[in-house]
C-alpha cells in the first residue's frame, strides 16, 4: 500500500529533481506519477509518443488527462519503427523501442528523464531498463520503493480512480512472438481484436497473441472457463474474418505474463 512514509519519500525525490521530463504512456504508472510530479513541482514536460504500437485509447486518455489537469504535454514520434533492430522484434526488442524513445526525448529537452518504472518491474524480464540507463533516466517510484499495489493505491488517493483500476496493458508489439517482424497493420489487429473480445466477453485480462502457428487469445482463467464453446466458434470466425488477419487458426487460452517472448528465459 502507499503510506504516509512512502509518499513521503516519492515526493522528496521528485524534489530533487525540479524541471523534469515525465515519458507518459498512458498506463497507471506513468499517468500517476505524472499528476503526482505535475501538481506539486508545476514545470513539468509530458512527453507521449505515438505510434502504431501504442493503443489510441492510451493515446486519447494521456490526452483528457492533459486537460483536466494542465499539463505541458508534447506528441513525439520515438522512430522505432524506423530501426530495422526494433522491427526484426528480437527477444530484447523493448531496448530498442525505449532507445528511440528515450534518444528522441532527449532530442527535445536537457531535463532529467522520468519513467514510471516500478519495483514489480525488476522481477521481470524489462530490457528497457537497459536503455532507460543508458540515457540517465531515473525511476522515482522504484528509488521510493513503490510496487504496483502502492502506485494504484496512491492514485486512488490522488483522486485518480480511473487511472488506479486500469489494468495492465504493455504496447501492443509485446502481443508478437518474438522473431516475427513487427508490422503497423498486425498491430492494428491485434489492437481490434482486443477490444472485440472485451467489449464481447467483459474478461478482466485480454490478450490477443501473434505467434508462429496460432493468433491466441489469452484470458484470465474465470472468463476462459466461462466461456461456451459456441462464443469461442463465433469469436474465432469474426476474427480471422478481418482482412488484415494473419492467416492462422485461433485459439483461447489461459493468460501468461510476457508469453509471448521466447527465448527470455
Amino acid at each position: 500500500m502507499c503510506s504516509e512514509s512512502m509518499r513521503g519519500e516519492l515526493e522528496r525525490v521528485l524534489a530533487s529533481i525540479p524541471e523534469p521530463a515525465i515519458a507518459v504512456s498512458g498506463g497507471v504508472d506513468s499517468m500517476t506519477l505524472a499528476a503526482l510530479a505535475a501538481r506539486m513541482l508545476g514545470n513539468v514536460l509530458m512527453m507521449h509518443a505515438v505510434s502504431p504500437a501504442v493503443p489510441p485509447d492510451a493515446t486519447a486518455r494521456v490526452e483528457r488527462m492533459a486537460v483536466d489537469e494542465g499539463w505541458n504535454l508534447t506528441r513525439l514520434a520515438a522512430g522505432e519503427f524506423d530501426d530495422p533492430a526494433y522491427r526484426a522484434n528480437p527477444v530484447n526488442r523493448c531496448f530498442y523501442c525505449k532507445t528511440n524513445l528515450y534518444g528522441t526525448i532527449r532530442r527535445h529537452t536537457s531535463r532529467t528523464i522520468l519513467s514510471g518504472a516500478n519495483l514489480d518491474d525488476l522481477a521481470e524480464y524489462r530490457p528497457g531498463l537497459e536503455a532507460a540507463r543508458h540515457h540517465g533516466v531515473r525511476h522515482p517510484f522504484i528509488e521510493a520503493g513503490f510496487g504496483k499495489p502502492a502506485v494504484r493505491a496512491l492514485a486512488r488517493d490522488l483522486g485518480l480512480s480511473e487511472v488506479a483500476e486500469l489494468p495492465a496493458s504493455p504496447c501492443l508489439s509485446s502481443r508478437v512472438e518474438t522473431g516475427i517482424r513487427i508490422e503497423p497493420a498486425l498491430l492494428a489487429f491485434v489492437d481490434w481484436a482486443e477490444k472485440l473480445v472485451r467489449d464481447e466477453l467483459l474478461p478482466q485480462t485480454v490478450r490477443c497473441r501473434v505467434r508462429s502457428a496460432a493468433v491466441v487469445v489469452e484470458l484470465d482463467p474465470v472468463s476462459l472457463a466461462r466461456l461456451p464453446g459456441s462464443a469461442k466458434t463465433r469469436l474465432a470466425r469474426l476474427l480471422a474474418q478481418r482482412p488484415d488477419a494473419p492467416p492462422l487458426p485461433v485459439l483461447f487460452q489461459a493468460y501468461r505474463n510476457g508469453s509471448a517472448f521466447v527465448g527470455a528465459r
